[in-house]
């Protein structure tokens, strides 16, 4: 997706999707944009197109105003086949989507996800890993817009 990436409205929900290879962690905002909810996996599916109609399915049920896609980095940084795929797919559900779609580093989501997961006493099964790794994806892009925002109001 070359140039800049279309900006999110600042109000209204926002869904978070973890691109996954066998599952899409699926994960919800609240309207003032301040938290993130896992909210469910969706199974891929053998035809890519229904996997995209699915999340816009979900689009309109939360009413969403904006898309965050989680961009799977090497560690470096750099983008790698991984990132350049979830890019192809990004670029193909932006196409099927009424609301703007950016993408966020992902790096260490799922890592993340699986700690919080143990700490609050479950196991962190796979499944159960997919949909939070999609909150911590949503919720640090949530969190830099409110850091943003409160350093851009400061004298």
């Amino acid at each position: 997706m070359a140039g800049t990436p279309p900006a999110l409205p600042a109000r209204g929900r926002l869904l978070g999707v973890d691109l996954g290879t066998v599952r899409i962690g699926i994960a919800v905002s609240d309207s003032a944009q301040h938290i993130a909810l896992a909210h469910e996996v969706l199974r891929r599916s053998d035809e890519p197109a229904r996997d995209r109609l699915a999340v816009a399915g979900l689009v309109e049920e939360f009413g969403a105003v904006g898309v965050v896609v989680g961009l799977p980095l090497r560690l470096s940084g750099e983008v790698g086949p991984a990132a350049r795929d979830a890019l192809g797919e990004v670029e193909a559900l932006a196409a099927v989507l009424s609301v703007p779609v950016v993408t966020v580093d992902e790096r260490l989501s799922t890592v993340e996800a699986t700690r919080r997961r143990r700490e609050g006493g479950g196991r962190g099964r796979r499944r159960a890993v997919d949909d939070a790794a999609a909150a911590v994806l949503l919720q640090g892009y949530l969190d830099r817009r409110i850091a943003d925002a409160a350093r851009a109001a400061a004298p």
